[in-house]
């Protein structure tokens, strides 16, 4: 990448983005979220309806402890992969783009805000292993050891195999997919009244903050795409789309240790997740989770690189497959 004259780059974030930081984000004015008094045996601890194996029937047949433990366990592994995934992913690329190593010329406050934002995620990890701490000793319903490399591999491989020779592109590019989604957790957990109010009280501070980032990181692809020349651009278009789904990807090697733990067999673990995953409702569920990914990236010109538009839809980003470019005459108007 180049580096351009900042002055002649889209606008990131003003300078209301930037003061009001210090009084609005949950690291500088939320309180500590606790447990506040003994938990019913009853307690809800993440919405059922967001959990996609719930409903079926080799689940919805195991003991009602076994259910209650599950439901926690879920939750365990929502806020632990959270936490991860903000400090490992983009934290790694926030603080690049604080330190000045990007390479785009970026005007110092946005640098600054970078660096909040890096605040903003190491706090939302804090809070949610705390959350998790809480809750297990609360309970006594222990979390199950988590392994997030695999998952971060498998991000990474995106970035490797269509952006070979531009790792620190891949990585900006990670940040503007990841926090430009539309987690469905962060918009139902804080509403359902049913929930444990520490969880939708973590939830909703994470979702606060998150709208603030979301404006920053589309305001820095603007600019990033700006900078970019013609062939990098289509590169990037194709790999975008893999960013997004490899970023949403269940990671199904914590889900079946949480059904076997459960009390499922191998046999069974392999058939609920096969009927409860990938299925016509989940790539529904996909597209609403990225259509602010998406919309992103329509409005910037993205799906017009050749092939984008295609590559979006063979993913499952696209409810509709793209029209068929015209024929050479017709695009030369003869």
């Amino acid at each position: 990448m180049t580096n351009p004259d900042p002055a002649e780059q889209p606008a990131l974030p003003d300078r209301h983005d930037r003061h009001d930081w210090y009084e609005r984000s949950g690291v500088r004015s939320g309180p500590h979220r606790t447990v506040t008094g003994p938990l019913d045996p009853a307690t809800r601890f993440f919405p059922p309806r967001l959990v996609p194996y719930w409903s079926h029937p080799l689940v919805g047949a195991l003991p009602d402890r076994r259910r209650h433990e599950l439901l926690a366990r879920h939750l365990y592994h929502y806020l632990t992969f959270t936490a991860h995934f903000e400090t490992r992913v983009v934290n790694r690329a926030a603080e690049r783009i604080a330190d000045g190593r990007t390479g785009l010329a970026l005007p110092a406050a946005v640098r600054l805000d970078a660096y909040r934002i890096y605040c903003d995620e190491g706090y939302h990890a804090l809070a949610g292993l705390d959350a998790v701490e809480q809750i297990a000793e609360a309970t006594g319903i222990p979390p199950l050891p988590y392994a997030f490399d695999p998952f971060l591999r498998q991000l990474d491989g995106i970035g490797s195999e269509l952006l070979a020779g531009e790792p620190v592109l891949a990585q900006l590019l990670q940040v503007v997919v990841a926090e430009t989604l539309a987690p469905s957790a962060l918009e139902e957990v804080p509403e359902d009244r049913a929930v444990l109010p520490l969880v939708r009280d973590v939830v909703r501070d994470h979702a606060q903050d998150e709208g603030h980032h979301h404006t920053y990181f589309s305001r820095f692809f603007e600019r990033l795409w700006g900078d970019l020349p013609t062939p990098l651009r289509r590169r990037v278009a194709r790999c975008l789309p893999g960013l997004i789904g490899a970023a949403l990807s269940p990671d199904l090697r914590a889900v079946g240790a949480a059904l076997t733990v459960a009390g499922l067999g191998p046999d069974s673990v392999r058939q609920v997740i096969a009927e409860s995953y990938r299925t016509r409702r989940s790539e529904g569920d996909l597209r609403v989770t990225a259509r602010r990914t998406v919309r992103l990236f329509r409005n910037t010109g993205v799906l017009e690189e050749p092939c984008a538009a295609e590559a979006f839809f063979a993913a499952g980003l696209l409810s509709e497959a793209p029209d068929p470019p015209p024929p050479p005459s017709a695009r030369d108007g003869r």
